[in-house]
């Protein structure tokens, strides 16, 4: 399945970022927020020698890390992301960051994918998928679950929304006003009416409120993370 190259580049065949040299082991560092799910992440991939496993606490997945590929949480591997487009690496590579989670709707994928997360597995998958997630980041590529794909690829198609109209739809879930919402985008606020109008008709809303509880059942719009598993 082909993901939209705008929302998740793919690296090109001359890319070298993030690969690990043929031979070479490959540096994993997991440090999910759940601590069994990182247990459990090591004991999998612990048993193959192509891959050099250190576990750490939560608190290293907004540190500088020394990876090639660095296995987060949801809330954290967002935070890393943040934290990473700010920093000035110099010479050193960051490592590549794959999520692994229990949130799989499709606005919790397409946030990761827009942060620029280069993997995304849920905590369901088999080893299998773990072990190619992991070695495809090494290679300098892109990972997603093949039930995510065909899922968001879905959505995509059956809602058809613009990246412009889906910002929209956040903000109309927090609660705020079209003046509110202009401010934040930095658009105009005929432009956010008109946004909102499309929303409307493609979602088959009759008001705002309306629009976003029939967001939220499509999965298309998140809830608090003070309220969401990682």
């Amino acid at each position: 399945m082909r993901m939209d190259n705008r929302s998740w580049p793919q690296a090109s065949a001359g890319s070298t970022n993030g690969i690990v040299l043929q031979g070479e082991k490959v540096n994993v560092l997991i440090a999910h927020a759940d601590a069994i799910v990182s247990a459990g992440l090591a004991a999998l991939l612990g048993t193959h020698s192509d891959l050099q496993i250190t576990v750490a606490g939560a608190d290293q997945a907004t540190a500088p890390v020394n990876a090639d590929v660095l296995i987060l949480d949801h809330r954290n591997g967002l935070e890393h992301m943040r934290r990473s487009a700010a920093a000035h690496h110099g010479d050193n590579q960051p490592p590549r960051v794959l999520i692994v989670t229990q949130l799989e709707r499709e606005w919790e994928v397409r946030t990761a994918m827009m942060a620029g997360v280069h993997g995304y597995l849920l905590q369901h998958s088999d080893t299998e998928q773990l072990l190619t997630a992991v070695r495809t980041l090494s290679r300098g590529m892109r990972y997603l679950s093949p039930e995510l794909s065909r899922c968001v690829a879905d959505s995509f198609t059956r809602i058809g929304l613009t990246s412009r109209e889906t910002d929209v739809l956040q903000l109309l879930a927090q609660g705020q006003c079209n003046k509110s919402i202009a401010r934040e985008l930095g658009i105009g606020v005929g432009t956010v009416k008109t946004h909102v109008k499309g929303l409307f008709d493609k979602l088959g809303a009759t008001a705002r409120t309306h629009a976003v509880v029939l967001a939220t059942r499509r999965g298309l719009v998140g809830e608090s993370y003070s309220n969401q598993p990682h």
